[in-house]
């Protein structure tokens, strides 16, 4: 699961650069150019290939699969899908999430730019959530078997994606700490903190960033009601802690923000 960053950080997407988040093509991730490879990406050290040489690069990048760009709603695998690959998001976002057997969804992660997907099917193989796109996305696919085989051959790489387990790990905890013990002003102000963090990983704006979840999405992911998220929405824009026009989202003042969490952001 990827999702909240509890100690949140600088960061964001601006209107400006909302292309690069809404599908139109900047060259080195764009879905439709074909020159585009792990060496040239401008995610690529976001991504597996940070811990990699130029030839190892090359390695992996034979392995890789640049499929077609997703529309906003379509899925990249279904709960109970067999598992085959993990993903890496090369533009847009994706929201993971699961059905419980009368029907009832639940978010269980955002990812974005940079960030890999189809963990959760390792162990049992067979994924344990739905991957949505949540706009207009495109992914660089990875086949596992393939990916298993290279990194036994290279053992930065394997090393590497251990590490990318391990935050994922984290990352489950952290999100059990946010929903057991903080507010739902706290966990809403840290929500928007991790996400300005984990934009600030792709060098955007570190104030402004459109939300491209709504807020049934946000609520279900927080443990709160689509209501509260608004009614806390509404109470930190009192505050000119953040300033929000439809999805588009400005943070007003970092610290305001991290001083709700107090502490607990330690």
């Amino acid at each position: 699961m990827s999702g909240t960053e509890i100690n949140g950080g600088p960061a964001a997407v601006s209107a400006s650069n909302i292309a690069f988040r809404s599908g139109d093509c900047i060259e080195e991730t764009c879905p439709h150019n074909p020159k585009v490879s792990c060496a040239s990406c401008r995610l690529n050290k976001l991504c597996l290939p940070i811990a990699l040489n130029k030839s190892e690069i090359h390695q992996l990048d034979e392995i890789v699969e640049r499929n077609r760009p997703l529309k906003k709603g379509d899925h990249l695998y279904r709960q109970n899908d067999e598992f085959k690959s993990v993903y890496a998001v090369r533009s847009g976002s994706f929201k993971a999430y699961v059905l419980s057997d009368n029907g009832l969804g639940r978010v269980t992660g955002f990812y974005l730019p940079g960030e890999i997907i189809g963990m959760d099917g390792i162990a049992s193989h067979h994924y344990a959530n739905s991957t949505q796109a949540l706009e207009h996305s495109s992914i660089c696919e990875i086949p596992f078997a393939q990916l298993e085989k290279l990194s036994h051959q290279l053992p930065n790489l394997q090393h590497h994606f251990f590490a990318i387990m391990g935050n994922e790990i984290a990352k489950d905890q952290q999100i059990h700490t946010l929903l057991s013990s903080y507010t739902a002003e706290e966990r809403t102000a840290s929500f928007l903190l991790g996400l300005s963090s984990r934009y600030a990983r792709v060098s955007l704006s570190p104030t402004r960033f459109l939300l491209p979840m709504t807020r049934s999405d946000i609520g279900e992911y927080l443990g709160l009601t689509v209501e509260t998220v608004s009614r806390i929405f509404t109470a930190l824009q009192r505050k000119d802690l953040i300033a929000v026009n439809n999805r588009e989202t400005e943070i007003k003042d970092i610290k305001g923000l991290r001083a709700l969490i107090g502490s607990k952001a330690a």
